[in-house]
């Protein structure tokens, strides 16, 4: 049963809600599942990124500043990482749990592995994604097109 309960799981993150059942499926068996107790570090700020965490319970404290103040907090279904899913790059932040914890670790080679085995499942992800850069880009067009000392 706790197969089918990450599956569920990846399935309420809008990143992985494009996906088939038989690719979450084979996402959520291949990931690793992370406890973490109040106060442990997840990662740290600039180590090399090459996997995804998705909350399944708990909370995470980002700190971008390194200053132990937390610049934003991560409760489930968040993903941390989203990029690092599909290159390489570094933490922006170190990521502390608040509180007992658990993640679930998605590498990178096994999420393209995903991607190339389920391409149906690749092309409602890319057009997900493009839609979400769309409405950004949408955004900060609206933003910067303000006459200045406004605010929308």
């Amino acid at each position: 049963m706790a197969l089918d309960d990450d599956v569920a799981k990846l399935a309420r993150n809008p990143v992985f809600a494009p996906l088939s059942a038989d690719a979450l499926r084979l996402l959520a068996f291949s990931a690793e599942t992370r406890p973490l107790r109040a106060g442990d570090v997840l990662f740290r700020r600039d180590e090399p990124s090459t996997c995804g965490f998705l909350i399944l319970s708990g909370s995470i404290a980002l700190d971008s500043a390194g200053d132990g103040a937390a610049s934003r907090i991560l409760r489930p279904p968040a993903l941390i990482g989203e990029i690092a899913l599909l290159t390489t790059t570094t933490r922006p932040a170190t990521a502390i749990a608040r509180e007992p914890s658990s993640v679930l670790r998605i590498t990178q080679p096994m999420f393209r592995r995903v991607l190339s085995e389920y391409p149906e499942s690749a092309e409602r992800l890319r057009q997900a994604l493009a839609s979400r850069l769309d409405g950004f880009i949408a955004e900060l067009e609206r933003v910067w097109s303000r006459p200045a000392g406004t605010q929308g």
